[in-house]
């Protein structure tokens, strides 16, 4: 075992504040990364709050975690030190039931193990700590390439917002000759934007504020539309082939399912806190699907991060230092960013 030093939510009324910890030394399929990056999702927020009910404090948020390696284990083939590498939001899986085997880890029977908050299988009695640290270790298999080409810093976000939106564009097939719709510009909106974009699809934007028309079309949509227009919603309706939802908070579902063509899809991506109501009618006529979609698996994951560093894609981002998180958690809440918080972990020991 080796010290780490970190920020941790202690409880879930408290501001997060340092942490010192014990990470596992590698070994013989483990990585070792120093971090120099870290994403900020609001899932972290959820988290650090138990607003999901299910956070053991103390909780290391930060799954989307990029960094350069720094010790490899005897087996490890993948990666040499120096190299950069990538988390994201596992670290482990069972490996051998039928969603593993296809390399779907996401979708484990048996449940995947999240990089915070999670039993670490390989070190019992020991809990998973996040990005928001020092260092990780990993086993290899769960551990991704970086493009040379990009920017890091903005590369973290990909490792989930990034794989959230490509893993359900590729499914259901966005393309040249797709018309895809794209709910809500924030960190997951604004990336389905730029990936359906350079995918080929033909890319609608819809939001609620009209501030967002000149990003979403410098972002890649070729239309933006008001959802509070009803005129301009009517004009679309039974028009898209595919639409992905980014939106957390409560809103009508079924103003979007009518928007599809008979057989579209829509993808819900975001999770708002409140069950969403479906009107049956919506998806009976013309058999419309309302579908979800989780991350993705590793290889699905660096197919994407490939994708982005062939296509020039990064997450669009505003750097913070580790002191600011609390406060960007409150940005966040309000939308005030565009489009996903980066911590630089440069700045975790003048916080600490």
């Amino acid at each position: 075992m080796f010290d780490c030093t970190g920020y941790a939510s202690h409880a879930a009324d408290k501001p997060l504040s340092p942490i010192r910890f014990e990470r596992r030394d590698p070994d013989a399929d483990d990585v070792q990364i120093e971090i120099l990056f870290c994403g900020v999702c609001h899932s972290d927020l959820h988290m650090a709050r138990n607003e999901w009910s299910n956070s053991v404090f103390p909780v290391v948020p930060g799954h989307e975690i990029v960094g350069r390696v720094t010790r490899v284990g005897a087996n490890v083939t993948k990666f040499r030190e120096g190299d950069l590498a990538g988390v994201g939001c596992m670290v482990d899986s069972c490996r051998h039931c039928a969603s593993c085997k296809e390399g779907l880890e996401q979708y484990c029977e048996n449940g995947f193990t999240g990089t915070y908050n999670d039993p670490d299988r390989k070190t019992p009695g020991l809990r998973t700590y996040g990005g928001y640290s020092r260092a990780v270790t990993v086993d290899q298999s769960f551990v991704l390439r970086l493009p040379p080409n990009l920017e890091l810093a903005a590369v973290a976000p990909l490792l989930c917002a990034g794989i959230t939106t490509y893993s359900p564009l590729r499914h259901w097939n966005a393309g040249p000759g797709k018309k895809v719709g794209v709910v809500g510009l924030g960190g997951l909106g604004h990336m389905a934007v730029k990936l359906a974009h350079a995918m080929g699809a033909d890319v609608t934007l819809f939001t609620t504020s009209s501030s967002k028309v000149e990003d979403g079309r410098r972002l890649g949509a070729s239309a933006v539309v008001i959802s509070k227009d009803q005129g301009a919603m009517k004009a679309v309706a039974r028009s898209f082939d595919l639409i992905i939802d980014a939106v957390a908070a409560d809103h009508d579902i079924n103003s979007y399912l009518a928007l599809l063509k008979r057989d579209g899809t829509l993808v819900q991506v975001g999770a708002p806190e409140k069950p969403l109501s479906v009107h049956a009618f919506s998806l009976i006529n013309p058999r419309r699907n309302f579908a979800g979609s989780l991350i993705g698996g590793i290889a699905e994951t660096q197919e994407m991060l490939d994708f982005c560093g062939e296509h020039g894609i990064t997450s669009d981002i505003e750097m913070i230092r580790m002191d600011q998180i609390d406060d960007a958690y409150e940005r966040m809440l309000r939308s005030d960013v565009k489009y996903r918080f980066v911590i630089d972990m440069a700045t975790l020991d003048a916080a600490a």
